[in-house]
């Protein structure tokens, strides 16, 4: 029986130790897994698991036959341990920077078309004032990198939150609303008419997003919506440059800011169809935790990010979280 909780006191007693088996017992599902991905004997594991149990106040994880699940409880801990943890870690990494002589270091997500304009124009200007720092940037949808925010595995990411889940943790700066449009390669055989149909759209492969992302689901709306059968030849990915390369080599359309590919549209490799596609992605913004202290590179970061959106974007209103 787990005793009556013992409040924040128990709770500052947690060591890295405890959290660490506690996201191993998370991924193994079995205390025996988890106690050897530790490095450590299964009673070991075992005294932990109670220790945390006993210093919280409340059961952690469900044992049954199979393993063990966690139980509410232990999900909010998991979440938050994951968190830390990635925080002690990154801490390690900017002191070893520091040491070394550099500024530390910053870690940005961004979607498409931030990422193709605002994102690398606001790391040119850090670097070329701290040309020391080490920026990592990850380019992706909203909703995995809004999660690796709230993991601690990101600074900042440049998006959308999609959810209510952690949005309460979040703060959103809003930047700018992103239209997508249909983008084929020059030559394409839609290429040559003055108007093109959705029905036209749907004769031909397409580059998609994932099943799981927002845009894919508004894309087959766009279709379902007007009668039409989903188009059945399709790939799938998230990744920029592979998109680029398919639409160079291939009849295939896809659904993308223009800006995102503007140097292909300047240099005529690729064309917009004329069609208004009817898929308008809500506004994209900063994306910050509230709780969450900058280090001095992603401050740095900061500043520029919303110093180049004032230049590239006209003023907007304040809007909530999307």
């Amino acid at each position: 029986m787990v005793q009556p909780a013992t409040g924040w006191f128990g709770a500052t007693r947690l060591k890295t130790r405890h959290l660490a088996l506690l996201l191993h017992l998370y991924e193994q599902r079995s205390v025996l897994r988890a106690a050897e991905a530790a490095n450590m004997t299964q009673p070991a594991a075992s005294k932990l698991l109670a220790e945390m149990e006993s210093l919280l106040g409340v059961p952690l994880f469900e044992r049954h036959a199979r393993g063990v699940e966690p139980t509410w409880y232990g999900q909010v801990l998991i979440r938050r341990a994951r968190s830390a943890l990635s925080e002690i870690g990154r801490a390690h990494d900017e002191i070893a920077a520091l040491r070394s002589g550099r500024m530390g270091q910053a870690s940005i997500g961004t979607v498409v078309n931030p990422g193709t304009t605002l994102v690398p124009q606001a790391i040119a200007a850090v670097k070329r004032d701290f040309p020391d720092i080490l920026i990592r940037v990850e380019m992706d949808y909203s909703r995995p990198l809004v999660a690796r925010l709230l993991d601690g595995q990101l600074d900042i990411v440049v998006g959308r939150i999609m959810g209510p889940e952690g949005a309460a943790d979040l703060d959103f700066e809003p930047l700018a609303d992103e239209p997508h449009a249909v983008i084929v390669r020059e030559g394409h055989p839609l290429a040559r008419r003055e108007t093109v149909h959705h029905a036209d759209l749907a004769e031909f492969g397409w580059i998609m997003p994932p099943v799981a992302s927002v845009l894919r689901t508004r894309l087959d709306a766009v279709f379902l919506e007007l009668g039409l059968t989903l188009p059945q030849n399709i790939v799938e990915t998230a990744s920029l440059p592979v998109i680029i390369h398919l639409l160079r080599h291939s009849d295939l359309l896809t659904a993308l800011p223009p800006e995102s590919v503007g140097p292909y549209l300047q240099t005529g490799q690729m064309r917009v169809l004329p069609i208004d596609l009817g898929v308008r992605m809500e506004f994209f913004g900063i994306v910050r935790r509230r709780d969450q202290l900058l280090s001095p590179g992603a401050e740095r970061v900061l500043e520029a990010l919303r110093a180049t959106a004032r230049r590239l974007y006209p003023p907007t209103p304040r809007v909530g979280a999307v």
